[in-house]
Formats: C-alpha cells, sequence, structure tokens
C-alpha cells in the first residue's frame, strides 16, 4: 500500500547532506542515459496556475510527478512517487520542504563541481525561505569563512544573518546593497523574485561562480546579459526546461550575447561528459530552474527511510 508523509515527515528524513548526495547520484544517472526528466507543464486557469513536472529515475527504480498550484492563496505542493518497474504506487508526499532541500541541492552539486575550491566567501541576494537551503547547500559544498546577504528590506536580512550564522557557525553580514554582496565574493547565490536583474555582471570578481536560483519564467531575470556573457561555463539542470522558463538565458540569448549552444546541462559535469572551470579566473554560472528529476532523488531517499523507519500514514490503495 502507498503511505502518505506529511511535512513534518519530510523534515524529519530529510537532512542537506542527504539531499546533495541524491541529487548529485540522480544527475550523473541522467548524464549516463539511466534517467528521464520533463519540463515543467503549466495549465493557466483563469485565476491561477497548475503545475506538473514528471520524471524517472529508472536506475534506482522509481518515477513521479510533482502537482502544485499557484493562486492567490499561495501554492500548495505535493509529490508523487511510483515504482517503475511495477507501476506499483508508492506514496504522496507533502513537498514544500521537499522542493527546497532539493532547489537547494541543486545548486550545491553546481557549487561543488563550478567554484573554486579554495572558495571562502558569497554573498547571497534574497533573504527568504528558500534562501537558507541555498546558503545550507553552499556551505556543505565549499567550506566558507564569511557571507554577506542582501534583501530590500533591513530587518529581514538581519534576521537572516543571525539564524544563518547561528545554524552555519559562519559569520554573516548584512550589507545596504545587492552590489556590496556580491563584489569580492567567490561565490554569488541570486534567489529572488525579482523581475529585474540583481546582479550585475560588472560585480563580479575573477574566478566567482554564480548561482542563480530565483526565477523560473522568461519575463523575469536575476542576473544581467553582463554577468552571462562574462562566464566562461554556463549550466543549467535542464536546457530544454532553461529555453521555456530561464529569462536569465533567454534573453541573453535574443540580445545575441550567448547561443544555446553554450549553454550545457549540469548532468554531462556532473557524469564527466562536459567541462565546467579550467582557469581559477574563470567565472561561472549556474541556471537552476528546478527540475522534476531533483524532486525524484529526494523523493525516493524520504519513501525509503520512512518504510525502514515505520512513518507514514498508509492509504486504501
Amino acid at each position: 500500500m502507498a503511505i502518505f508523509l506529511t511535512e513534518s515527515d519530510v523534515e524529519k528524513l530529510l537532512s542537506m547532506s542527504d539531499a546533495l548526495a541524491a541529487v548529485e547520484y540522480a544527475l550523473r544517472d541522467f548524464g549516463n542515459g539511466d534517467a528521464q526528466n520533463q519540463p515543467r507543464q503549466r495549465v493557466r486557469a483563469p485565476r491561477g496556475v497548475l503545475h506538473v513536472m514528471p520524471a524517472g529515475w529508472f536506475a534506482r527504480g522509481y518515477m513521479g510527478y510533482k502537482a502544485y498550484t499557484a493562486f492567490r492563496g499561495g501554492a500548495r505542493f505535493y509529490f508523487y512517487l511510483f515504482d517503475s518497474n511495477t507501476g506499483e504506487y508508492l506514496a504522496i508526499i507533502a513537498a514544500d520542504k521537499l522542493g527546497q532541500m532539493r532547489t537547494g541541492a541543486a545548486s550545491g552539486v553546481a557549487t561543488k563541481f563550478l567554484a573554486r575550491r579554495d572558495a571562502k566567501t558569497a554573498g547571497i541576494i534574497g533573504t527568504g525561505w528558500q534562501a537558507e537551503s541555498q546558503l545550507q547547500a553552499v556551505c556543505a559544498a565549499r567550506a566558507l569563512e564569511k557571507v554577506k546577504c542582501f534583501s530590500r528590506d533591513e530587518t529581514r536580512r538581519a534576521k537572516f544573518a543571525e539564524k544563518m550564522a547561528a545554524r552555519l557557525n559562519i559569520p554573516i553580514e548584512p550589507v545596504a546593497s545587492a552590489q556590496d554582496a556580491v563584489v569580492e565574493s567567490d561565490i554569488v547565490i541570486a534567489i529572488t523574485t525579482a523581475a529585474q536583474p540583481v546582479v550585475n555582471g560588472e560585480w563580479l570578481k575573477a574566478g566567482a561562480h554564480v548561482n542563480a536560483a530565483g526565477s523560473n519564467w522568461t519575463t523575469r531575470r536575476e542576473v544581467d546579459s553582463t554577468a552571462v556573457k562574462r562566464a566562461h561555463a554556463i549550466f543549467a539542470d535542464s536546457v530544454a526546461q532553461a529555453k521555456i522558463e530561464a529569462g536569465d538565458l533567454s534573453q541573453a540569448v535574443s540580445e545575441n550575447v550567448i547561443g544555446w549552444h553554450q549553454v550545457q546541462e549540469l548532468s554531462a559535469l556532473v557524469s564527466s561528459r562536459a567541462t565546467g572551470r579550467i582557469g581559477d579566473d574563470d567565472i561561472t554560472l549556474f541556471k537552476s530552474c528546478g527540475i522534476a528529476l531533483e524532486d525524484v532523488a529526494v523523493g525516493a531517499l524520504v519513501y525509503e527511510r520512512a518504510r525502514a523507519q515505520g512513518i507514514g500514514i498508509e492509504l486504501p490503495f
């Protein structure tokens, strides 16, 4: 019988280090042809949007999809897991925390493979809930010594700095501008709802790595075309999905700053089928759209642990 797992269950069962390992493992299999991912599909209703994201991790015997609605009252996320060998329904998982962790984990994997090995500083723009897992994952990938954070609300950025400094045991300084957060940072994280760029490419130091993770609409972008142009290596968790969702890249393509042939799959990098950073002065860019395979990776892990520990509500099918 299938089980239902709550947000509380997910929080108990999933750590960031485990999410990082699961997402990296799934991306490696994807690069080797042992997984499949389909871009997000959207159904636009008069007052909101239904989003559906399917994928299969066949090397591990799982497939599933995340479905969520976004209406004026907020978003509701659920993930549905199946056995890819038998078609058996395995679980329905409340997927708000799941999504936060897998989005952070994808940026953590990109940071592991693209940032300078000696990266010590990071600047993060955005101090909301998703920013927490972004910073947590980057800190798991690199031994950071200092972080600067910026958001428009001075009180929120101060609270974020205090909270995350205590959680990660590193100094975090709230700063007065996006430029202050970016300048001299080895790793730059953009995780905002901004429609216009918050990262100016002229601010980036030589050797910086950028994770742009906040937007999945072509009408929005967090990094400007200068940042994209300066990047020696550009990766996305799905190029197909980036073409229909990533304004950071599609607008740069429209401006003839880059071509889509310059954007590579993160899975190809993880599976050693693509080259990322070559020199210490290279600027690298990861555009995260958030893909279904990442949901399958962490969803499968949570399901396995729940079964092993007897956690979950049995469903009548």
